[in-house]
């Protein structure tokens, strides 16, 4: 049994093109609010309304991984414990990519994100969505579909 949350997608599209989505491309099928990274140590903010997860560039080999460490966590939900605030932290975030004849394989697991966690199963459900559903949209089709941070737009 897998331990930490792990899926893969195929994308019909290069292993340069899902490299972009995850340095520079977050903001296409994540959330619209966040910036990019460019080299390991490069940190990025991700924001969902009034939660947030700092994340740093562990391990970037072009068209091939990206691995993030998340570093600060502040997690709320409706409906679930505080204890989730920062049950991210110290977890990994990790893509490998890999062409295959035509298409893409690209497998994600995000290390530390075990089922015993207060905040597994709203976490796992954001993640098929945004990983298996968005992103592969994204790669597929040009467009994904994000999170749109309402707090964000209203203080433009």
């Amino acid at each position: 049994m897998n331990t930490h949350y792990s899926r893969e997608v195929v994308v019909s599209n290069t292993p340069d093109e899902a490299y972009k989505a995850l340095t520079t491309g977050f903001n296409r099928w994540w959330t619209t609010d966040c910036s990019h990274i460019t080299g390991t140590g490069d940190q990025i903010t991700f924001n969902f309304g009034p939660s947030y997860w700092v994340m740093r560039a562990i391990n970037l080999v072009p068209d091939k991984i990206v691995e993030l460490e998340c570093i600060d966590a502040h997690h709320l939900h409706d409906g679930l414990p505080a204890s989730i605030l920062t049950e991210w932290k110290g977890s990994k975030l990790k893509w490998h990519i890999q062409k295959q004849k035509h298409d893409t394989k690209v497998s994600f697991i995000h290390e530390g994100l075990a089922p015993s966690l207060e905040c597994y199963d709203v976490c796992e459900q954001g993640w098929d969505y945004f990983f298996v559903n968005s992103f592969k949209k994204y790669l597929d089709t040009g467009t994904g579909s994000p999170f749109e941070n309402v707090e964000s737009k209203d203080t433009l």
